[in-house]
């Protein structure tokens, strides 16, 4: 008996790295798998069978079950079939977790349009499109148990100096979460985001001056930062054990997992009447600057 038994998932971005460790994993624990990914490279150009199919070969030789798919997660029309796809195959649909992504690194002085747009295209629209079709079919069939799991990254959380297009798209997909937790609980469905840190084809290509020890930027190979350590909590939070882990953000690095706290206000100044700009000054200065310190927690 596993984890997971008889139930449905779709995973994103599953032919390599993180995404085909968690559809390995989910399969191991039982579930029938939709393994989706468009096979391009790490900036989202080409297209390949090979990768979706290969995790899909090792899951059914090993005794599991899926399938593969091929549709980009930015195209609206075709995310609808990445979800259409596990319902008509499996039956039902109880788990999306959306795991694509491309990098396009860039400072933010040089960063042209494309490459911003490509980056939101994938991480936040995708996100967007395939958690919609999957929504509507929760929402008609309300049988409960239902898992919404979403990548961030510390590059949105702590703000990664070369990445303005992947931190903005990490953070947004924090706030998309925040939503459909809000939005979806009264349907049975949960969502929560992870922040992973491991060692993938995406995080090879970060410059060695840009990455962050103990994030999704550090590159050093070893056990620890292995793909198949993130895979293991989401086994949990996607089973119907997890109903009272909503509207979160998970860390899973190396051998470590967090719970991340949601913003919240840490200090705050009251007036009785409009602050004038040499009294809201002062006191930004007396109240809020004591409690920043340092660089705030930011790269440096």
């Amino acid at each position: 008996m596993g984890m997971l038994d008889n139930r449905v998932a779709v995973v994103t971005g599953a032919g390599r790295g993180i995404g085909a460790e968690i559809s390995k994993l989910f399969a191991a624990e039982g579930a029938k798998v939709v393994v989706n990914d468009l096979g391009g490279s790490v900036d989202g150009s080409g297209a390949a069978n090979a990768p979706a199919d290969e995790v899909v070969a090792f899951i059914n030789d090993t005794g599991g079950q899926a399938v593969a798919n091929y549709s980009s997660v930015s195209d609206y029309d075709a995310s609808e079939s990445i979800i259409r796809q596990a319902i008509d195959t499996f039956g039902d649909l109880d788990i999306l977790v959306n795991t694509a992504g491309i990098l396009r690194d860039r400072m933010v002085f040089n960063m042209t349009e494309a490459e911003w747009d490509a980056v939101l295209d994938v991480h936040l629209k995708g996100a967007f499109n395939t958690t919609k079709y999957a929504s509507i079919h929760w929402r008609t069939e309300r049988k409960g148990h239902y898992r919404l799991i979403n990548f961030s990254s510390v590059s949105g959380i702590f703000g990664a100096p070369g990445q303005p297009n992947y931190a903005a798209a990490k953070m947004g997909v924090v706030g998309f979460t925040y939503s459909c937790a809000n939005a979806l609980g009264r349907y049975g469905a949960t969502a929560n985001a992870i922040s992973p840190g491991a060692s993938t084809r995406m995080t090879d290509t970060v410059p060695e001056d840009r990455r962050r020890e103990g994030s999704i930027e550090s590159t050093e190979q070893d056990p620890q930062r292995s793909p198949a350590n993130v895979a293991v909590p989401l086994v949990y939070m996607a089973s119907e054990q997890s109903d009272w882990l909503n509207g979160q953000i998970i860390g899973a690095s190396g051998y470590d997992l967090q719970l991340f706290n949601k913003p919240a206000v840490i200090r705050q100044m009251r007036g009785t009447e409009r602050w004038s700009v040499e009294g809201a000054a002062e006191q930004f200065e007396q109240i809020f600057k004591p409690a920043v310190g340092g660089d705030g927690g930011f790269f440096g």
